[in-house]
């Protein structure tokens, strides 16, 4: 055993790290059981009691894909094991900032969001990333490009003329 592991800190962080391992395995299993996959390792997902109407309107335990939002003692209770950190429920909330997701992608990037229109530009942004990335793949230039769809010169013909 090495000086480091025999370390009260050595020791913390290698309990952490297997908490961690075994959490992740359970999670894994859980979401494999309700077939929804897993796009995000790391995230949070809190509800604002004090805002929450849910008594009235069950719409985010009602949308959530894995049943990770819950009725408990008159409130929404949460399964972190459970939540893929989607935004559905935020989508179908009807009070802005009540449901808070924060995530975190395989880059790196932390996203947060708590209004539907929060979740709609996101996901307007990350499809957006993808349709470029997916551009630049077929067409590296803008030679390769017009090398594949020519300009053509010449008249430009209308609807409205194409049927004389």
């Amino acid at each position: 055993m090495g000086e480091d592991e025999s370390s009260p800190d050595g020791i913390f962080e290698l309990l952490q790290e297997t908490d961690k391992k075994r959490r992740k395995i359970t999670r894994s299993q859980l979401l494999e059981t309700v077939k929804v996959k897993q796009f995000f390792d790391d995230g949070n997902i809190t509800i604002n009691e004090r805002t929450c109407q849910g008594l009235e309107c069950e719409l985010c335990i009602k949308i959530c894909p894995t049943n990770a939002l819950y009725w408990r003692d008159g409130k929404v209770g949460i399964i972190n094991d459970l939540c893929v950190y989607c935004g559905a429920c935020v989508v179908a909330c009807i009070v802005d900032d009540c449901i808070v997701v924060t995530r975190t992608r395989e880059d790196g990037k932390v996203e947060r969001f708590s209004k539907p229109t929060d979740v709609t530009k996101l996901f307007r942004t990350i499809n957006s990333e993808r349709r470029r990335k997916r551009l630049e793949s077929l067409f590296p230039s803008r030679e390769a490009y017009l090398s594949r769809f020519p300009l053509r010169t010449g008249k430009i013909i209308r609807k409205d003329e194409d049927k004389r």
